[in-house]
Protein backbone atom coordinates (compact mmCIF):
# COMPACT_ATOMS: atom_id res chain seq x y z
CA UNK A 1 0.00 0.00 0.00
CA UNK A 2 1.11 3.88 -0.54
CA UNK A 3 2.71 5.45 2.37
CA UNK A 4 0.82 8.30 3.10
CA UNK A 5 1.33 11.94 4.96
CA UNK A 6 -1.03 10.60 7.82
CA UNK A 7 0.90 7.18 8.52
CA UNK A 8 4.13 9.85 8.67
CA UNK A 9 2.07 11.87 11.15
CA UNK A 10 1.20 8.82 12.97
CA UNK A 11 5.03 7.51 13.43
CA UNK A 12 6.72 10.67 14.33
CA UNK A 13 3.56 11.45 16.86
CA UNK A 14 2.74 14.77 15.33
CA UNK A 15 0.08 16.17 13.17
CA UNK A 16 -0.03 15.85 9.48
CA UNK A 17 0.19 19.62 8.85
CA UNK A 18 3.64 19.61 10.97
CA UNK A 19 4.94 16.69 8.39
CA UNK A 20 3.63 19.27 5.25
CA UNK A 21 5.67 22.60 6.80
CA UNK A 22 8.59 20.15 8.02
CA UNK A 23 8.85 18.96 4.10
CA UNK A 24 8.32 22.11 2.50
CA UNK A 25 10.39 24.64 5.01
CA UNK A 26 6.56 26.70 5.23
CA UNK A 27 6.48 27.69 8.83
CA UNK A 28 9.42 26.98 12.02
CA UNK A 29 9.24 23.24 13.16
CA UNK A 30 11.56 22.80 16.52
CA UNK A 31 15.24 20.97 15.41
CA UNK A 32 13.83 17.89 17.33
CA UNK A 33 10.62 17.83 15.61
CA UNK A 34 11.95 17.69 12.20
CA UNK A 35 14.52 14.57 13.31
CA UNK A 36 11.56 13.04 13.99
CA UNK A 37 9.68 13.52 11.08
CA UNK A 38 12.50 12.44 8.41
CA UNK A 39 13.29 9.42 10.74
CA UNK A 40 9.99 8.50 9.99
CA UNK A 41 10.14 9.22 6.34
CA UNK A 42 13.09 7.33 6.00
CA UNK A 43 11.37 4.30 7.99
CA UNK A 44 8.74 4.49 5.63
CA UNK A 45 9.71 5.20 2.81
CA UNK A 46 7.77 8.34 1.99
CA UNK A 47 7.65 10.41 -1.22
CA UNK A 48 5.67 13.15 -1.32
CA UNK A 49 2.99 14.00 -3.83
CA UNK A 50 4.44 17.09 -5.97
CA UNK A 51 1.31 17.24 -7.64
CA UNK A 52 -0.24 17.66 -4.03
CA UNK A 53 1.95 20.34 -3.11
CA UNK A 54 2.13 22.37 -6.47
CA UNK A 55 -1.49 22.43 -6.19
CA UNK A 56 -1.45 24.10 -2.44
CA UNK A 57 1.22 26.34 -3.16
CA UNK A 58 1.26 26.87 -7.00
CA UNK A 59 4.37 25.69 -7.83
CA UNK A 60 5.55 23.19 -9.61
CA UNK A 61 9.62 23.56 -8.74
CA UNK A 62 9.69 22.47 -12.53
CA UNK A 63 11.43 24.70 -15.08
CA UNK A 64 11.30 23.97 -19.14
CA UNK A 65 13.84 24.72 -21.23
CA UNK A 66 12.94 25.41 -25.25
CA UNK A 67 16.42 24.36 -27.14
CA UNK A 68 17.07 24.55 -30.62
CA UNK A 69 19.44 21.28 -31.07
CA UNK A 70 20.16 19.18 -27.76
CA UNK A 71 22.73 17.29 -29.70
CA UNK A 72 25.08 20.86 -29.76
CA UNK A 73 27.53 20.53 -27.28
CA UNK A 74 27.13 24.17 -27.05
CA UNK A 75 23.56 23.48 -26.01
CA UNK A 76 24.51 20.33 -23.99
CA UNK A 77 26.59 22.32 -21.84
CA UNK A 78 24.60 25.18 -21.40
CA UNK A 79 21.80 22.89 -19.84
CA UNK A 80 24.32 21.29 -17.33
CA UNK A 81 24.98 24.31 -16.48
CA UNK A 82 21.44 25.35 -16.23
CA UNK A 83 20.38 22.15 -14.28
CA UNK A 84 22.56 22.66 -12.01
CA UNK A 85 21.60 25.89 -10.85
CA UNK A 86 18.16 25.01 -10.51
CA UNK A 87 18.72 21.58 -8.16
CA UNK A 88 20.48 23.54 -6.39
CA UNK A 89 17.04 25.60 -5.63
CA UNK A 90 14.87 22.75 -5.42
CA UNK A 91 13.84 22.88 -8.79
CA UNK A 92 14.04 20.35 -12.06
CA UNK A 93 14.40 20.76 -15.63
CA UNK A 94 12.51 19.62 -18.36
CA UNK A 95 14.15 19.82 -21.85
CA UNK A 96 12.17 20.13 -25.00
CA UNK A 97 14.30 19.61 -28.26
CA UNK A 98 12.81 21.92 -31.51
CA UNK A 99 15.68 20.78 -34.01
CA UNK A 100 15.54 24.24 -35.43
CA UNK A 101 11.83 24.01 -36.50
CA UNK A 102 9.28 26.53 -35.62
CA UNK A 103 6.40 24.13 -35.53
CA UNK A 104 7.86 22.29 -33.13
CA UNK A 105 8.84 24.88 -30.99
CA UNK A 106 5.41 26.43 -31.28
CA UNK A 107 4.25 23.26 -29.76
CA UNK A 108 6.66 22.53 -27.35
CA UNK A 109 5.75 26.24 -25.90
CA UNK A 110 2.15 25.22 -25.87
CA UNK A 111 2.57 22.01 -23.69
CA UNK A 112 4.88 23.50 -21.47
CA UNK A 113 2.70 26.24 -20.46
CA UNK A 114 -0.37 24.15 -20.01
CA UNK A 115 0.61 23.92 -16.30
CA UNK A 116 3.50 21.73 -16.33
CA UNK A 117 6.04 24.28 -15.77
CA UNK A 118 6.58 27.32 -13.08
CA UNK A 119 8.37 29.29 -16.08
CA UNK A 120 9.71 28.86 -19.53
CA UNK A 121 13.84 29.32 -20.99
CA UNK A 122 13.43 30.25 -25.06
CA UNK A 123 16.46 29.28 -26.99
CA UNK A 124 13.62 30.74 -30.10
CA UNK A 125 14.27 29.28 -33.44
CA UNK A 126 11.37 31.72 -34.68
CA UNK A 127 11.41 34.29 -37.41
CA UNK A 128 9.32 37.05 -35.46
CA UNK A 129 8.69 38.12 -32.18
CA UNK A 130 4.63 38.35 -32.76
CA UNK A 131 4.84 34.75 -33.65
CA UNK A 132 6.77 33.85 -29.84
CA UNK A 133 4.72 36.21 -27.94
CA UNK A 134 1.39 34.91 -29.54
CA UNK A 135 2.18 31.56 -27.33
CA UNK A 136 2.70 32.67 -24.07
CA UNK A 137 0.30 33.23 -21.53
CA UNK A 138 0.10 36.81 -20.56
CA UNK A 139 2.12 37.13 -16.97
CA UNK A 140 4.17 33.73 -17.71
CA UNK A 141 7.77 33.59 -16.47
CA UNK A 142 10.09 33.61 -19.56
CA UNK A 143 13.92 34.25 -20.09
CA UNK A 144 14.80 34.42 -23.84
CA UNK A 145 18.69 32.86 -23.77
CA UNK A 146 21.30 32.73 -26.76
CA UNK A 147 18.71 34.23 -29.04
CA UNK A 148 17.11 37.71 -28.42
CA UNK A 149 14.28 40.14 -30.57
CA UNK A 150 14.29 43.61 -30.67
CA UNK A 151 11.27 44.02 -28.79
CA UNK A 152 12.16 44.14 -25.24
CA UNK A 153 9.13 42.23 -23.51
CA UNK A 154 10.98 39.41 -22.20
CA UNK A 155 13.96 39.52 -19.93
CA UNK A 156 16.75 37.62 -21.87
CA UNK A 157 20.21 36.41 -21.11
CA UNK A 158 22.94 36.20 -24.48
CA UNK A 159 26.16 36.58 -25.78
CA UNK A 160 27.70 39.45 -27.55
CA UNK A 161 30.31 38.52 -30.22
CA UNK A 162 30.06 41.48 -32.00
CA UNK A 163 33.85 42.77 -31.25
CA UNK A 164 35.90 39.36 -30.99
CA UNK A 165 35.04 38.25 -34.48
CA UNK A 166 35.43 42.00 -35.56
CA UNK A 167 38.74 42.08 -33.98
CA UNK A 168 39.37 38.76 -36.17
CA UNK A 169 38.50 40.24 -39.24
CA UNK A 170 41.05 43.13 -38.81
CA UNK A 171 43.92 40.35 -37.49
CA UNK A 172 43.06 38.48 -40.63
CA UNK A 173 43.52 41.57 -42.60
CA UNK A 174 46.83 42.43 -40.81
CA UNK A 175 48.33 39.11 -41.91
CA UNK A 176 47.62 39.68 -45.38
CA UNK A 177 44.21 38.10 -46.17
CA UNK A 178 42.27 39.84 -48.73
CA UNK A 179 39.50 36.88 -49.49
CA UNK A 180 37.72 36.72 -46.42
CA UNK A 181 34.80 34.37 -46.28
CA UNK A 182 32.45 33.64 -43.55
CA UNK A 183 29.69 31.18 -42.47
CA UNK A 184 26.65 32.00 -40.43
CA UNK A 185 23.93 30.06 -39.18
CA UNK A 186 20.41 30.47 -39.83
CA UNK A 187 20.13 34.16 -41.35
CA UNK A 188 16.60 34.73 -39.02
CA UNK A 189 18.42 34.65 -36.25
CA UNK A 190 19.93 37.15 -33.84
CA UNK A 191 23.21 35.71 -33.65
CA UNK A 192 23.62 35.19 -36.74
CA UNK A 193 23.24 38.87 -37.81
CA UNK A 194 25.37 40.39 -35.27
CA UNK A 195 27.91 38.35 -36.45
CA UNK A 196 27.53 39.15 -39.88
CA UNK A 197 27.27 42.45 -39.27
CA UNK A 198 30.30 42.89 -37.24
CA UNK A 199 31.83 40.83 -40.65
CA UNK A 200 30.62 43.67 -42.59
CA UNK A 201 31.51 46.41 -40.82
CA UNK A 202 35.10 45.04 -40.05
CA UNK A 203 35.52 44.63 -43.57
CA UNK A 204 34.69 48.09 -44.51
CA UNK A 205 36.36 49.35 -41.95
CA UNK A 206 39.40 47.62 -43.21
CA UNK A 207 39.34 49.11 -46.96
CA UNK A 208 38.44 45.74 -48.39
CA UNK A 209 35.73 45.69 -50.64
CA UNK A 210 32.38 43.76 -49.82
CA UNK A 211 31.69 40.21 -51.91
CA UNK A 212 28.32 39.04 -51.01
CA UNK A 213 29.43 35.47 -52.31
CA UNK A 214 31.52 35.30 -49.15
CA UNK A 215 28.53 35.66 -47.01
CA UNK A 216 27.57 31.69 -47.04
CA UNK A 217 24.86 30.48 -44.38
CA UNK A 218 24.44 26.94 -42.78
CA UNK A 219 21.62 26.10 -40.48
CA UNK A 220 23.71 25.72 -37.64
CA UNK A 221 23.24 21.84 -37.42
CA UNK A 222 25.42 18.99 -38.16
CA UNK A 223 26.44 18.66 -41.68
CA UNK A 224 26.21 22.21 -42.81
CA UNK A 225 29.04 23.75 -43.43
CA UNK A 226 30.50 21.45 -46.15
CA UNK A 227 28.81 23.11 -49.04
CA UNK A 228 29.32 26.26 -47.87
CA UNK A 229 33.59 25.60 -47.46
CA UNK A 230 33.49 24.58 -50.79
CA UNK A 231 31.86 27.72 -51.84
CA UNK A 232 34.46 29.74 -50.33
CA UNK A 233 37.54 27.44 -51.23
CA UNK A 234 35.98 27.70 -54.75
CA UNK A 235 36.43 31.76 -54.71
CA UNK A 236 40.05 31.32 -54.11
CA UNK A 237 38.99 32.70 -50.09
CA UNK A 238 42.35 32.43 -47.89
CA UNK A 239 40.66 32.92 -44.58
CA UNK A 240 36.99 31.64 -43.26
CA UNK A 241 35.15 32.61 -40.22
CA UNK A 242 33.16 30.56 -38.79
CA UNK A 243 30.12 31.57 -36.61
CA UNK A 244 28.91 28.39 -34.62
CA UNK A 245 30.78 25.67 -32.75
CA UNK A 246 29.33 22.70 -34.22
CA UNK A 247 29.87 23.75 -37.95
CA UNK A 248 33.64 24.70 -36.57
CA UNK A 249 34.40 21.60 -35.64
CA UNK A 250 32.84 19.85 -38.88
CA UNK A 251 35.04 22.36 -41.13
CA UNK A 252 38.51 21.57 -39.28
CA UNK A 253 37.90 17.74 -40.05
CA UNK A 254 36.54 18.60 -43.41
CA UNK A 255 39.83 20.78 -44.31
CA UNK A 256 41.73 18.00 -42.60
CA UNK A 257 40.43 15.45 -45.04
CA UNK A 258 40.84 17.47 -47.76
CA UNK A 259 44.50 17.88 -46.94
CA UNK A 260 44.11 21.47 -46.44
CA UNK A 261 46.55 23.02 -43.87
CA UNK A 262 45.38 25.42 -41.44
CA UNK A 263 47.57 28.35 -41.09
CA UNK A 264 49.20 27.58 -43.94
CA UNK A 265 46.60 26.97 -46.91
CA UNK A 266 44.09 29.22 -45.28
CA UNK A 267 43.53 30.68 -42.35
CA UNK A 268 40.29 29.98 -39.94
CA UNK A 269 38.79 31.85 -37.37
CA UNK A 270 36.61 28.66 -35.54
CA UNK A 271 33.97 29.71 -32.85
CA UNK A 272 34.95 27.85 -29.68
CA UNK A 273 31.05 26.29 -27.79
CA UNK A 274 32.45 24.22 -25.35
CA UNK A 275 36.17 23.07 -23.42
CA UNK A 276 37.71 20.15 -25.48
CA UNK A 277 40.86 18.18 -26.65
CA UNK A 278 39.53 18.35 -29.99
CA UNK A 279 40.37 22.14 -30.15
CA UNK A 280 43.63 22.04 -28.23
CA UNK A 281 45.07 19.73 -30.83
CA UNK A 282 44.09 22.53 -33.51
CA UNK A 283 45.26 25.84 -30.85
CA UNK A 284 48.34 26.49 -32.99
CA UNK A 285 46.56 26.69 -35.97
CA UNK A 286 42.93 28.66 -35.92
CA UNK A 287 42.30 31.42 -34.25
CA UNK A 288 39.31 31.39 -31.53
CA UNK A 289 36.21 32.63 -30.52
CA UNK A 290 35.90 31.01 -27.06
CA UNK A 291 31.68 31.82 -25.95
CA UNK A 292 31.31 31.37 -22.00
CA UNK A 293 28.90 29.00 -22.07
CA UNK A 294 29.07 28.15 -18.71
CA UNK A 295 28.30 31.91 -17.31
CA UNK A 296 25.26 31.93 -20.25
CA UNK A 297 23.77 28.98 -18.17
CA UNK A 298 24.32 29.44 -14.80
CA UNK A 299 23.04 33.27 -15.32
CA UNK A 300 19.87 31.95 -17.51
CA UNK A 301 19.11 29.73 -14.37
CA UNK A 302 19.30 32.81 -12.25
CA UNK A 303 16.88 34.66 -13.99
CA UNK A 304 14.41 32.41 -14.63
CA UNK A 305 14.06 31.52 -10.97
CA UNK A 306 13.53 35.15 -10.03
CA UNK A 307 11.10 35.98 -12.48
CA UNK A 308 9.32 32.62 -11.19
CA UNK A 309 9.24 34.73 -7.74
CA UNK A 310 8.12 38.05 -9.37
CA UNK A 311 6.51 38.02 -12.80
CA UNK A 312 6.14 41.50 -12.21
CA UNK A 313 10.38 42.30 -11.97
CA UNK A 314 11.50 44.57 -14.47
CA UNK A 315 12.89 43.27 -17.43
CA UNK A 316 16.48 42.04 -17.22
CA UNK A 317 18.66 42.09 -19.92
CA UNK A 318 22.32 40.53 -19.42
CA UNK A 319 24.62 40.46 -22.11
CA UNK A 320 27.72 38.37 -21.85
CA UNK A 321 31.04 38.67 -24.16
CA UNK A 322 32.77 36.36 -25.86
CA UNK A 323 36.58 35.96 -25.99
CA UNK A 324 39.01 36.01 -28.51
CA UNK A 325 42.11 33.95 -28.87
CA UNK A 326 44.59 34.41 -31.54
CA UNK A 327 46.65 31.19 -32.04
CA UNK A 328 49.92 32.65 -31.25
CA UNK A 329 49.00 34.00 -27.93
CA UNK A 330 49.01 32.38 -25.17
CA UNK A 331 46.53 29.55 -24.02
CA UNK A 332 43.79 31.09 -22.02
CA UNK A 333 40.30 29.13 -21.32
CA UNK A 334 39.12 31.42 -18.98
CA UNK A 335 37.99 34.90 -20.06
CA UNK A 336 40.59 37.14 -18.60
CA UNK A 337 42.04 37.99 -21.91
CA UNK A 338 38.26 40.08 -23.20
Amino acid sequence: MKVTISDVAKMAGVSTATVSHTINNTRYVSEETRERVYAAISQLGYTPDASARSFRTGKKKTIGFIVPDISNKFFATMIESVENHLAAAGYHLIIANTKEDMEREEKNIRLLTAGLVDGLLIASTMDNFDRLNSLLPAGFPVVLVDRVFNEKKFSSVCVSNFQPIYRSVCRLVGKGDRRIGIIGGLPRLSTTKERISAYQQAISDCGLAPEETFIRYGDSMENSARVCLDELMEQKCDAVIVTNGLMAAESIIYLHRKGVQLAGDIDLVSFVDYESDFYELYANQIDSIIQPVDELGTAAGEEILKRVEDPDAPIFEKVLTSAYRPYDLPKSWNHSDR
